[in-house]
Formats: structure tokens, sequence, C-alpha cells
């Protein structure tokens, strides 16, 4: 008996063919020969798929959908063999080993052929110590899986898809509370462990980018563990595509009640452990001789992590956990925090800004921890470092896109490069000589050990940086802060210039419509080539390849058009040796779609001279115009407008951006150039207020750190009766 088709949503059938729902809604009803529901509900009928696409495919509609979105379709649409998800994450790492043609090759086979290729390819894992892999037997349910999975591989790499499967096992598990540490924070706590560590540990490893972080520094042996299967599974493939020559080794389970490597000793633990679990295990725990520093107590789930991170640590060891604020000065964990401190274990705490990593309302810490070597040197003090100010005083120069977590919340745009440099800056220089660190005012500082054990034990480091402000020179800060002002009344006059620098007329009684074409349109007709860098998930980041492309070439990233600055990247992380070559006048467009509102920046520009000869970010499209048929910046302006950006994104974790279903109007070249220059004046406007807005919170905290931190003075009321005289004098009448 034959099956029956997929059916699909009118949701779906909009991302298939590229279009917005709105038009699907039109085909219904324009068309007596669209098909008709084949399921569902009056208020949300479901369409054969088949009959869909033979209806799509008589009017020239080509999918428009992602090879991950297509991927993603497909497992909701497809019943899965016996071995589900757990085979299909073998499958992408025995894919991601083999060359795109024969991936090609593999799925134009017929469904038999197809499936024992499949088999044979998984079994082969077996030779190299993955378990289970000789076990692994698709069936003729997982065809449609499978090709979907193999074109994802092809055309996205390996750790797209693994992400679409962990998503959706996820969503079929309910599970809740599962968040991927983002890059840049997983590569901070990697450096911040000293010297090159053999054996790495990560107790919750997630989808292991701790891990894959801890790998880029030629770890040998990797070990993880995860209380969710999905998690451990996902970690393991992912971590053998990012360090093939690494021994890994990851298992499932609850680390705290069932340690999958008693015997362990690593040389260093990272760890994002889960926050606020009551539910950690006290009672079962409570003689637990894991906890050396003190039994936590219910509601200190964080300081098990900790004590479980220092209890598989060698002498002298180091673990770097990622924690909520909360746990540097609860009352609960006063004691536990004491030992700590009082024993040397404890190294260094860094505050990070809001918006780092989720949950994205709260400033998460960085603590640094070392096992105590017995017979050691006496650890007198603890490095406190508040990175909050280079992170979010800044917005403008972010070094990450906004981007939708799992939660549904958004990773905030923030100054990575500066976190970062900061964060390492005071770490290397405290770990030199920790007994002479003299610190820096407001933002770094070694605070004694005798200074921290009081009655609260309060471990916050704004609260133990902030006391050294009293430290910095008046005459300086009030020289600076004199510059600085200055620098705001230019940037003031600018902004008011940008603004008043064209004339802007309403449409009429209604607005302006035109007819449009997708880019994939455009691209077919030779009007504009769109071009991406797809990353290599088998080629590591070599140590010193800075020149992987070009002699000091450096890449534009997604982050780079988010702040409106110049490329940032590093070839060494490019992971491709046919990044495409950035020329002035290509439109840059963000392959991750941002949040609304100032703080996510803008999801398109132009290439300017800074660009010009930088290579291509994975996270960014490139569309070149034919310049006698397209203008840049209208292109860019209609490209980058949130409705469109709205329509051409898919996805439920990150929200991904199909070039080909952009959508631009069809107007002549010197109407174009009309919108371009307009286009390009918002442009200016846009750049002259950040500068403004980062100059004016610059300002801002200068005045208020040197009035509070003493070395500046109100003025007096004479001097305020001068000043104003003066300005009543001077002001124009």
């Amino acid at each position: 008996m034959p099956q029956p088709s997929a059916q699909v949503t009118a949701a779906e059938i909009s991302r298939i063919a590229g279009v917005t729902r709105a038009t699907v809604s039109n085909w219904r009803r324009r068309h007596d020969d669209f098909p008709a529901p084949s399921g569902g509900t009056e208020s949300s009928p479901l369409y054969d798929l088949e009959a869909v696409r033979t209806w799509l495919a008589s009017r020239g509609h080509v999918s428009a959908a992602s090879p991950a979105e297509e991927l993603r379709t497909t497992l909701r649409l497809h019943a899965q063999g016996s071995g589900g998800t757990s085979d299909l994450l073998l499958l992408v790492l025995a894919a991601a080993r083999r060359p795109p043609a024969e991936l090609t090759a593999f799925t134009e086979r017929a469904d038999t052929d197809l499936i024992a290729h499949a088999d044979d390819a998984v079994a082969d894992l077996a030779d190299t110590g993955v378990p289970g892999a000789d076990a692994v037997r698709f069936t003729a349910a997982d065809a449609p899986v499978l090709r979907a999975l193999l074109l994802c591989v092809r055309d996205e790499g390996g750790q797209a898809a693994l992400g679409v499967l962990a998503e959706r096992e996820l969503e079929d598990s309910a599970a809740s509370g599962t968040y991927q540490t983002p890059e840049p924070l997983a590569d901070l706590a990697a450096r911040l462990i000293p010297g090159t560590p053999a054996r790495v540990l990560d107790p919750a490893c997630g989808s292991g980018m701790l891990l894959a972080a801890a790998a880029r520094r030629e770890v040998s042996e990797l070990y993880g563990q995860d209380a969710l299967p999905v998690q451990a599974r996902r970690s393991a493939v992912s971590l053998m595509l990012t360090a093939p020559e690494a021994t890994v080794t990851v298992r499932a389970g609850d680390s705290l009640r069932a340690d999958a490597f008693p015997d362990l000793i690593a040389d260093a633990v990272v760890c994002n452990p889960p926050y606020g679990d009551r539910d950690w295990g006290h009672d079962e725990l409570a003689y637990d001789p894991r906890w050396a520093y003190g039994v936590p107590a219910r509601a200190e789930s964080e300081l098990a992590w900790v004590q479980h991170a220092l209890a598989h640590l060698t002498p002298g060891g180091c673990a770097v956990l990622i924690l909520p604020p909360a746990t540097a000065g609860r009352a609960s964990g006063r004691r536990v925090r004491a030992e700590l401190v009082r024993s040397g274990a404890l190294r260094a705490v860094l505050a990070l800004p809001a918006g780092a990593a989720a949950p994205l309302h709260i400033g998460l810490q960085i603590w640094v921890l070392q096992r105590p070597e017995p017979g050691g040197a006496e650890r007198k003090s603890v490095l406190f470092v508040d990175t909050a100010q280079a992170g979010a005083a800044d917005a403008e120069r972010s070094g990450a896109t906004q981007t939708r977590t799992r939660g549904g919340g958004r990773a905030a745009a923030l100054d990575w490069t500066g976190i970062t440099e900061q964060a390492l800056r005071a770490w290397e220089a405290f770990t030199r000589s920790p007994d002479t660190y003299e610190g820096e005012p407001g933002t770094a500082r070694a605070v004694g050990v005798v200074d921290l054990l009081d009655d609260l034990v309060d471990l916050t480091p704004a609260r133990q940086v902030r006391t050294s402000r009293a430290d910095a020179d008046p005459a300086e800060l009030s020289a600076e802060v004199t510059a600085t002002r200055r620098d705001l009344v230019r940037a003031a006059k600018s902004l008011g210039s940008a603004a008043h620098s064209a004339d802007w007329s309403a449409a009429g009684a209604s607005a302006q419509s035109w007819r449009t074409a997708t880019a994939s349109d455009l691209a077919r007709g030779g009007a504009l080539t769109v071009l991406r860098t797809v990353p290599d998930a088998s080629r590591q980041p070599e140590k010193g390849a800075g020149e992987a492309g070009a002699e000091g070439a450096v890449v534009l990233t997604g982050a780079d058009i988010a702040r409106g600055s110049g490329p940032t990247g590093s070839p060494a992380d490019l992971r491709s040796e046919t990044a495409p070559v950035i020329a002035a006048g290509d439109v840059l467009v963000r392959a991750v779609a941002g949040g609304s509102g100032p703080a996510s920046g803008p999801m398109a520009r132009v290439a300017g001279e800074e660009d010009e000869g930088a290579l291509l970010g994975p996270q960014v499209h490139l569309f070149r115009p034919d310049p006698a048929r397209l203008d840049s910046w209208f292109l860019a302006g209609f490209l980058g407008a949130d409705d469109n950006i709205a329509g051409a994104s898919s996805g439920s974790t990150i929200l991904h951006v199909s070039p080909g279903r952009l959508r631009v109007p069809l107007l002549p070249l010197a109407e174009q150039r009309r919108y371009g220059e307009a286009f390009r004046r918002v442009h200016e406007l846009r750049v002259e207020a950040r500068r403004a807005t980062r100059l004016a919170e610059e300002t801002a905290r200068l005045l208020a750190g040197g009035l509070t931190g003493g070395q500046l003075l109100p003025s007096l009321p004479s001097e305020k009766a001068t000043t104003s005289s003066t300005s009543r004098v001077n002001s124009p009448q």
C-alpha cells in the first residue's frame, strides 16, 4: 500500500517558493488549479507536498529554501527509521569526511542504493572507534531525510546539519533551558587556561562549544558529559569534525549524580553549567568527597559544579567556569566562597556585560580556579576584572551580531574584541606577577585574600574594582574629559549636518508600490552575482595561519556590518580556501538576522575603500551588481529593509537569511540612483548618530566616575554664575 504524501502548511509553502504568506493566500484565491487542502482545519489547512511542488514547478517556481531549511522541513514531514536522529548524527560525521562530488553522487542514487551506501558510510566509522557505528541500519522511510541531510552537509557543512538534527530532537524531547555558549565567549574561556593542556574536561558540555574552543589550542584528549543524550551525541560528532586529531570521549549522564569519569585527572576543566538548579542532588550527595571546600547549600548548585571541576584537576590545573552573578554574593554560599579564597583555589573573577550569553538580561561572570599544589607558593590575592564597560559602553564596536536564541531572546551586540583584550591583558599581567600587579583603574584590581574574608565574602567584580578609581590622577582625568567633550561637540555638529543633508517629501495619498523580483531572478538574468563563503568543517584553524587567504588579508564578518566597522576577522578562522575577495561597490548582507531597533545594527551596507580586498566572512552574503543595471546603494537599501529581511529569514533558533528570497523593486537606473543617494545619506546619518552616542556615553561615564571617585569637583556657585553670564552674552539674540 503506497504511503501518503507529506503535508505542508501555507507558511511552509511560502518558504519553499520564496514568497510571502500573503502571496500564497493570493494563489489560493486566484488560481482554481491550486491544490485543494488535504487535511488540517479550515483555519489552518494542510496541503499535499508533492501536489504543491508540482503546481509550483508548472509555474517556474524553484525552491528558495536553504539546504538547512530543506533538512528541517524534511525531518518534520518524513518519519525516520528505528535509529532516528542518533543514526543521522553518525551519518553527518561520515558525510563530512567525503568530498562534495561524492555526496552529490549519493543523492542521485535510487532509494535502495542510497540507503545501502549510507549504511556502509556509517559502518566505516567503526574502524575509527565510534561506538554503535556498525549497528546502524537505515530504512526506506529514511531516504528523503538522507538526501536532504547529504545536501545540507555538502552545501553548508557538517556543523549546520548537526544543529538542525539536534534542534529537532530537542523539540521532540521537550527539553528546556538548553543554550549554546557563544563562540567568542567560549574562545575567551579557553584562552584563560594557561599553558597547553593535554587533557580537557567539560562536565556539562552541551553542544561542545567550550571543548571545541579548547581543541583549537591543540589539546590531545577531550572529555565531555551532558545530562541530555542528544547533546552528548551532538557534542561527540561536532568535536570529531572540529578536532579530528584529538581523542574525543563524550558520555551521557548527570555529572554530579553519576560522574562518567570518576578517575579522570585533567589538566584543565571548562564548563558552562546549568544555573539555579535546586534538584542537583543536595541530599544524596551530602557526604560526597568532592566537597573539599564545604557542602554546597541546596540553592548553590553552581558551587557544587565549581568543586566538581576542582576535584577533576591535577595539582596546579586550571578550571574556567561561566557562572551567574548571584554565585559571587549569595549569603548561602558565603562559607564555600570563603574557603575557596582562603585556600588560594580562586584566582580570578571576571564580570561580563549583559547579553554575553543566556540568560541575556544579566551579566554573567567567569571564574578562574586553580587546584592548590602541595607545598606550592602561597596565593595572597584574587584578580577582579570588570569588562562590562568595554562591552556595553560602545555597542557600536560590537563583536557579535544579534541572533535569536533557542529561548526566544536575542544575544546582544557586544565588543568581543575589546572584552577579550581587556580580560586577557589583566589576567596575563596578574599571572606574571600576582604580588606586584598594580591593576587598571576602574577595570581590574588584585584584592588581598585578607580583605575579601569579611562577613559577606562578596566576590562581585564591580564592587571590588570600584574602590580602585580613587587611584586615578585628577589632572589626567580632567584632561581626558575635556578632550572627550570637545569631540562630542564636533560629533553633534556633524550629526546635525547629516540630519539636514536631504529634503524629504510624502509619497502622496498612498504609499509607493513597485513590481519586484527576487535576488535569484536577478542573478539568473545577469543583473547581479550572489557569492558566499562556505566553511569546510573538516579544515582546522592553523596555528599562525594569518596568511591563509593573502598576505596581510583580513576577513569582513557579519559583526563588522552590524557595528559599522572595517573588516576585523582573521583568515586563520575562515576554514575555506575559496573565500571571495570583496570589491568596492559590492553589497554586503548579514546572513544571520538580528532583532529590531538600533541595537541590532544595520543588515546591509555597500563595500567602501576600507573593505576592498578583504575576504568574505562565512556569515555574510555578497551581492555584486552590474553597475549598468543596478545601483549599489539602491540595492543595499532595499535588501536590508526590515520587511525584506523578515520575509527571507527562516529558522526557530537562529534566523538565517536566504539571499535568493530577498526582493528588489524593478526601477529604471536613473530612479535607482535617486533612491541610492537617499540611502547613502541615511547611512551617513546612522554613522554620525552612532559616533555622537558613543562619545556622549563616554563623556557621561568619565564625568560620573570622576565626580564619585573624587578626581573632579562640581563648579562653585560663583563659577556657575560667571559661566551662565558668559553663555548669555555669547548666545545669539
